[in-house]
């Protein structure tokens, strides 16, 4: 049996609690008992946000859908402009209403699936980067930082060098066999520029350019978490190894976790782990942006402060409280 890296071994500890707690969760909770403590008011949590961060040594960011969404990338779940702008076609014949909605549906054909999933994938590929993640660049210039995130989206690795970034859910820039049949991956960014080409105004591909796996002949499937059998090969541990090795060399050191936009359905990836780190590292801090959840765990409770709201506000604010203190 393999040994699980720190980082993962963390997570798995987080998700059978997730997996105890369930209806907690679903229903928008935490199984976790939160501080009573009263929030310090915005502009002195923006002011706290700023010292942290000029004083920690090294930052771990951990990114999660709600930074994405903050940026336009609000697609997913519901019927916003975003998604019909990229998938309006497949809106008005299906009747869907977020773009998860269309990855799950059973097409009559594989030529009409493999449209869903290349536009699905083309959206991303192709996105520029969002604005709420230049500002958090801004932000950690100058910083010894590493990103994780749960994200597929390619928005950090637009940014930084793959080794600055641990994509632990998987990349819209691969595919895999969809039966698992080899520990290996695709590029998956010309395959899907092909099938957008030769679907024009139409929503299928024609039978040849549907992927297949070069050595089952299967199906292939993009390399991310939540569709079927995600391949947990050594790509995927290498993505772990990377956080891991971070927070082992630098577990000594004053460390901030940074966690931006974690919603109810992952807690256990980002959230619950940087609560555990953040309680038994000696100088780790832990800050959180959130539109909807003010999550600060009572064990914690000194050593963090959780914030309420726009993502995208919040990082203009830290951006600009931080310009201003460098006049200071």
């Amino acid at each position: 049996m393999k040994k699980m890296s720190c980082y993962e071994n963390l997570v798995m500890k987080t998700q059978m609690n997730y997996s105890r707690h369930y209806s907690t969760y679903a229903s928008g909770g935490t199984a976790v008992v939160l501080s009573k403590q009263k929030p310090l008011p915005y502009e002195e949590q923006i002011q706290e946000f700023v010292r942290r961060v000029q004083e920690a040594d090294c930052i771990i960011v951990g990114g999660a859908s709600g930074l994405s969404a903050a940026g336009g990338g609000d697609f997913y779940y519901s019927d916003t402009p975003s998604f019909r702008e990229h998938f309006g076609k497949f809106a008005d014949k299906y009747g869907f209403k977020g773009a998860f909605s269309g990855m799950m549906h059973r097409f009559s054909t594989r030529n009409e699936h493999w449209g869903y999933v290349a536009t699905f994938l083309n959206t991303t590929q192709n996105a520029p980067i969002r604005e709420p993640y230049l500002d958090l660049d801004r932000i950690l210039q100058g910083k010894d930082f590493h990103i994780l995130t749960t994200n597929q989206d390619t928005q950090f690795v637009k940014i930084y060098p793959e080794e600055k970034v641990s994509e632990i859910q998987g990349d819209h820039r691969f595919f895999q066999c969809s039966q698992c049949c080899q520990d290996e991956t695709w590029d998956a960014v010309q395959p899907v520029a092909d099938m957008i080409a030769a679907m024009g105004e139409g929503t299928m591909v024609p039978d040849e350019l549907i992927p297949r796996c070069p050595h089952c002949g299967e199906e292939m499937f993009p390399w991310v978490r939540g569709y079927g059998n995600f391949l947990q090969g050594k790509k995927y541990e290498e993505e772990y190894e990377k956080i891991s090795k971070y927070i082992q060399k630098n577990k000594d050191r004053k460390i901030l976790f940074i966690e931006l936009g974690v919603g109810r359905m992952t807690p256990m990836f980002i959230q619950e782990p940087f609560w555990e780190l953040t309680n038994s590292l000696k100088d780790a801090y832990y800050i959180s942006v959130n539109s909807e959840y003010q999550f600060l765990p009572e064990f914690i409770e000194d050593k963090g402060i959780a914030i309420l709201g726009d993502i995208g506000t919040v990082l203009k604010d830290l951006q600009k409280a931080k310009e201003e203190s460098a006049f200071v």
